[in-house]
């Protein structure tokens, strides 16, 4: 019988047996410290900005304590994207689930709610959204960097401009997303615009990408293009929903395999041989085209 209530903790040990990195996510059901219990394995920790400073830096304080190796900070969302499937299907965390990283900031925001006669959002994940700093700059990573020793990459980079003040900012590593397509309509694909990204960043900090990977030719075409490495996130849902901790391990050793296959049948007898010219984008065409 699959544990529909492992959630995280079987994503954990799925990406542990793999050899690859876990991100956790703020906003997860499972702790950082159940999740870290789950045994040795690289994980990183995905964190939201909120009002509440000090909440931010227990968060840290936390994912250190526990053993994470790195902080993601989530820049694209100061503001909930209008996701109009979510609407149309009401969707929130059922009732026997909660959000275990920010249960203390539901709990500091409730007291303060009752305090000032309001009345609390309708929805778990409302209140979590409207407590994010929507005023965050470039000086609240350096504040961020005062606070943690661990790497700070950044995810929701899609601008060579911001790429650049990422740079300068002291961000250890940047992550290309378009959050799945679902904050802004017409934003480009991540992918597209990694190139332009990595040229900014002159081989100065690693450049990964997410969003839109689904098989190991995925894979194979990200890194050809210069990503240091992708994130899956949709794909290990999947798994996870079909068949628990194996799900996600299936999911894992697929693109794995696939991965393998593609570099082989292209020539690469190592992910260090991959280069650019194993993929062709469509400004390549263009060009190709123009000089026929």
């Amino acid at each position: 019988m699959i544990d529909c209530h492992a959630g995280e903790l079987a994503v954990a040990r799925a990406a542990a047996a793999a050899g690859t990195i876990m991100t956790l996510s703020s906003n997860s059901t499972c702790s950082m410290e159940e999740v870290a219990e789950t045994g040795p394995g690289l994980r990183f920790f995905q964190l939201y900005v909120f009002n509440n400073r000090n909440f931010v830096v227990e968060l840290v304080h936390r994912a250190e304590l526990s053993g994470y190796k790195a902080i993601v900070v989530t820049v694209d969302t100061p503001r909930l994207g209008r996701r109009e499937a979510d609407i149309r299907n009401r969707f929130d965390l059922p009732p026997h689930l909660t959000m275990k990283n920010l249960e203390k900031l539901n709990t500091m925001s409730s007291k303060r709610v009752r305090t000032l006669g309001l009345e609390t959002p309708s929805s778990s994940r409302g209140s979590v959204v409207s407590q994010k700093d929507r005023s965050l700059t470039w000086k609240d990573l350096r504040w961020l960097q005062t606070v943690t020793k661990l790497p700070i990459l950044l995810k929701g980079v899609l601008t060579k401009e911001d790429a650049i003040l990422a740079v300068e900012a002291g961000a250890s590593g940047i992550i290309v997303s378009n959050h799945g397509a679902r904050q802004l309509d017409y934003v480009p694909a991540s992918i597209s615009i990694l190139e332009e990204i990595l040229s900014a960043v002159e081989d100065q900090i690693p450049v990964f990408v997410d969003g839109g990977v689904r098989r190991g030719t995925d894979v194979l075409k990200a890194m050809a293009l210069g990503s240091a490495g992708v994130f899956v996130g949709r794909p290990a849902i999947f798994g996870l929903a079909v068949d628990g901790e194996s799900g996600v391990k299936h999911v894992l050793e697929l693109l794995r395999q696939e991965l393998e296959l593609a570099m082989s049948l292209v020539g690469c007898s190592g992910v260090k041989g991959i280069s650019r010219s194993h993929v062709q984008t469509t400004t390549d065409r263009r060009i190709i085209n123009s000089k026929i």
